[in-house]
């Protein structure tokens, strides 16, 4: 028995590309950066960017298809997955976040901001604050805790 669990925070790289299947199911997949801040030996503020490949499926895609656009910043619950494939006599391989849950971030005028900065598509309703099926509650820190993680 394992636990495979993936929670990132992020923003994304770019609006969800949209697949859908015969039977009517879709796809959606994006890339989501996520970047941790520290100090160099100098004292310099240093950044780096993680890529995540991100996917969901059903009814979490035809909502992120509505109402996800690049820049954006999410919350992401999923699994990691790996698959792979021949390209060409080459065996390729690629790793995703399988995303079961996902939880908008963004303000509704920094919403407005991205929409603005973007280019002009047709109108759209107004995106929800949250996309998941639960609200994802913030855990609790246990004072009597003194463990260092």
């Amino acid at each position: 028995m394992g636990v495979n669990k993936a929670i990132l925070i992020g923003n994304l790289g770019k609006d969800p590309e949209i697949y859908t299947f015969e039977g009517g199911n879709k796809k959606a997949s994006f890339s989501l950066a996520t970047t941790e801040y520290y100090r160099d030996a100098n004292g310099e503020r240093q950044q780096i960017t993680e890529w995540h490949n991100i996917v969901c499926f059903r009814g979490l895609a035809e909502i992120s298809e509505k109402y996800l656009k690049k820049g954006m910043s999410i919350y992401v619950e999923g699994r990691i997955k790996t698959r792979s494939w021949e390209d060409n006599g080459s065996k390729r391989y690629i790793t995703e976040i399988v995303a079961d849950s996902i939880q908008m971030l963004t303000t509704k005028a920094e919403q407005e901001n991205i929409q603005r900065s973007a280019p002009q598509q047709s109108s759209s309703p107004q995106p929800p604050t949250n996309i998941e099926s639960a609200p994802i509650q913030p855990q609790q820190a246990d004072e009597d805790d003194d463990l260092p993680f």
